[in-house]
């Protein structure tokens, strides 16, 4: 009889050189792909250089869905081809492209990760969630209403991942003693990476998606306020989690049914001077991240850009010993990896005019406005779906600003600031956002039950924003 021990170490030798293989194969046929549509879409009068940022875009694009590499190293990758290219080249300066990592949303999402690591240090996120909660009664109905608000305000200053990961595990207790098959069960875990992934429309650190739309604006000399933000994204946050939250109670039939709070309950130290110690770390926390938050909201009166400000809970948590260096090396820093790739591959195709050469050739079609936004809204769902957010909205926003000239009179705030925020409104798959693939992890839920606000989210979503946006900035 064989060994299971030696067999199962086999069979993983034998996954991992097959998911090897697959990602070799991957990356041969992404960059296959960029070469002919490369061949087939440039123009006799391209340079060099123009061929190699259109390859680029292609391969970053297959690589991005296929997941060949990660979506971090894919930033990586986009960053070192620009610099070795325009490198070579004189008239170039390829130091820009660098200069991505040190962007502006690089250090207001740097800022936010900072209070968000400060947050769950200090168990400040689990006291705010055990303040709120119980406000909402003990009725099944609005205790689920109150802990997708309570995630959603949440992931507004915080990775939807982290607030996802750490809602479940607060109500995992509930989750063991309703069980798989309880209606309850499923509604939690839709409704809460559902909550988490539309909640991070509310603010510019809430989402990747919504610092690429904000960085490129400010390309074209926009700037979005936080609070102008705020405005914009709060209210279709909220309307969509209401909404799906109503959908939800009526599938799965949450009427009358009680529970008790005992989910909420908090394991304290025994030791006092622990308790004590840890009670002024929390208190720190709370004035660093009130004093950032009043700074980001009125950053159009005091002048103080909103990149300068995330210094303050960089250097404050720091500084009374509430992050240290184990702490910020454990920050998603891949997330900024990615970001400063997206914004350096925005910049190369702004650049080198390849969005502009391909909206001139369908200049002489007749394009609707409207019917143009309402394209690349639903066009940023469905990409969203299968392949990065963040990558999608690197992909479509330069695209959409160059489209503007199309327009006449077209408000060119309109299309980042859609598009940045459909891209959180892919919920169809598990793949499609962390919150899903953490709840789909729990074995809790299948993939079909992710249908139901997938489609009502990816639907609805797109529609309310553009309504709302176009409403907005109109004033």
């Amino acid at each position: 009889m064989s060994d299971s021990r030696n067999y199962s170490r086999k069979r993983t030798r034998i996954e991992f050189r097959a998911e090897r293989q697959s990602r070799v194969i991957f990356f041969l046929m992404s960059a296959l792909a960029a070469i002919v549509l490369t061949l087939v879409l440039r123009d006799e009068s391209f340079s060099q250089t123009q061929d190699s940022v259109l390859f680029l875009m292609f391969f970053a694009i297959g690589l991005w869905i296929t997941e060949a590499i990660p979506p971090f190293a894919v930033g990586i990758l986009i960053v070192g081809f620009l610099v070795f290219t325009m490198g070579r080249e004189e008239t170039m300066d390829a130091s820009q492209y660098v200069q991505t990592w040190s962007d502006s949303v690089i250090w207001l999402f740097l800022g936010g990760f900072f209070l968000a690591e400060g947050l769950k240090k200090t168990r400040l996120d689990y006291k705010l969630l055990s303040f709120a909660l119980p406000k909402f009664g003990s009725r099944a109905q609005n205790v689920m209403l109150g802990l997708m608000l309570t995630t959603a305000v949440m992931s507004m200053l915080m990775s939807n991942t982290a607030t996802t990961a750490m809602m479940l595990a607060t109500v995992s207790p509930l989750l063991t003693q309703l069980g798989k098959n309880a209606p309850l069960t499923k509604v939690l875990l839709i409704g809460i990476p559902s909550a988490a992934a539309i909640g991070g429309m509310g603010t510019i650190i809430g989402s990747a998606p919504n610092a690429i739309a904000v960085g490129a604006l400010e390309g074209i000399g926009i700037e979005i306020s936080f609070i102008e933000w705020m405005v914009i994204g709060i209210p279709i946050a909220l309307v969509l989690i209401v909404l799906l939250w109503k959908v939800l109670l009526h599938k799965y039939k949450i009427t009358t049914e009680t529970l008790q709070m005992e989910f909420l309950s908090v394991q304290t130290p025994i030791d006092d001077e622990y308790r004590i110690e840890d009670k002024i770390r929390r208190r720190i926390t709370l004035i660093i991240l009130s004093i950032t938050l009043l700074f980001w909201l009125t950053s159009q009166w005091t002048g103080i850009p909103v990149a300068a400000v995330s210094g303050i809970p960089i250097v404050g948590l720091t500084m009374f010993g509430i992050i240290d260096a184990d702490d910020v090396r454990s920050l998603p820093w891949d997330t900024l990896m990615l970001v400063a790739g997206g914004l350096a591959l925005g910049l190369a195709i702004k650049e080198q005019g390849l969005a502009q050469y391909f909206v001139d050739n369908i200049k002489g079609m007749t394009v609707n406005y409207y019917l143009m936004l309402i394209m690349f809204a639903f066009v940023t769902v469905m990409l969203s779906n299968v392949m990065s957010n963040t990558a999608a909205t690197t992909i479509l926003i330069p695209i959409a600003i160059s489209l503007m000239a199309i327009s006449a009179g077209a408000n060119p705030t309109v299309f980042p600031v859609v598009i940045g925020l459909c891209a959180s409104c892919a919920l169809l798959l598990p793949v499609s956002t962390p919150p899903n693939a953490i709840a789909y992890s729990t074995g809790l839920i299948d993939q079909k039950d992710f249908r139901t606000g997938g489609i009502l989210i990816g639907v609805c979503g797109p529609i309310l924003i553009i309504l709302w946006t176009l409403l907005v900035t109109a004033f």
